[in-house]
């Protein structure tokens, strides 16, 4: 027996890092197998912008193209944020398939499946992000920041999604089946989005929505992406997004890695 076993060294178990990105690699894998799981990342963004534009562009400015200036910067926002729903349902549909089962048992850093899966996500938000920016720009979206407005934008609208993501993550946790996940996720995020300053200029509302529109985190963090993608924007307002960013990783990532190891 001794003599049939290599006399080589084991390698060395993967580290944190690296562990990680096998299972963020997994999750890209995923996508390519099954490739109708990109019809939500390409669809809401082409929807999103599409439709609004054309549909309220008239009525609230007086022509699309107007409405279209004012409008892109919120629905890359609503795009990117519809998207990270499917964080907790991919979850959920891997712990009902006894995946995560699988990969509690093997000698790798214990929240890397989570983490991993997370980092395989930010490809996805990017991508709704992208299709959003590259069809605005072919609708006539005229940004006055230029590229690194663009680009300061869609990088703040990520970090903010890989924050909320750790929200479903929590959420695919404690429910019972991805269907549920997707319907509570979605229940929760239309009045959130809606009752913000993606669509209207607050000012428009009535007093108690625009109380309501003035605490929403959504509404921060569209304020800093328009004004980014101007060029006027200022330290408070971007700093309203990344504190929104910060307590909802301090809060939810925890509680998601606490939820996992007790599962």
């Amino acid at each position: 027996m001794t003599a049939a076993i290599p006399a080589v060294d084991r390698p060395a178990p993967a580290g944190p890092a690296a562990a990680s990105l096998a299972f963020a690699w997994r999750s890209l894998l995923k996508i390519r197998h099954v490739p109708e799981q990109l019809g939500d990342v390409i669809g809401i963004p082409a929807l999103f912008t599409l439709l609004f534009t054309y549909l309220f562009g008239g009525a609230l400015a007086g022509s699309t193209h107007r409405y279209l200036q004012f409008l892109l910067p919120g629905t890359l926002t609503l795009a990117v944020v519809f998207v990270t729903v499917y964080s907790g349902v991919t979850l959920n549909a891997d712990l009902a398939t006894g995946a995560f089962d699988r990969f509690r048992s093997l000698p790798v850093w214990r929240p890397a499946p989570i983490l991993g899966a997370l980092i395989g996500d930010l490809g996805r938000y990017l991508l709704a992000g992208g299709l959003v920016i590259g069809l605005g720009l072919a609708m006539g979206y005229r940004p006055a920041g230029g590229a690194a407005g663009v680009v300061a934008a869609t990088a703040l609208v990520l970090l903010f999604a890989s924050a909320l993501s750790w929200a479903w993550i929590t959420l695919g946790l404690v429910l019972r089946s991805p269907s549920a996940v997707m319907s509570i996720g979605f229940v929760i995020l239309f009045p959130v989005t809606f009752m913000s300053n993606i669509f209207v200029d607050p000012a428009t509302m009535p007093g108690w929505l625009r109380g309501v529109s003035g605490v929403n985190p959504v509404s921060h963090l569209v304020t800093a992406t328009r004004t980014l993608t101007a060029g006027t924007a200022t330290a408070p307002q971007v700093l309203w997004a990344l504190t929104a960013t910060a307590a909802l990783t301090a809060v939810f990532a925890p509680l998601a890695v606490l939820l996992y190891q007790r599962k």
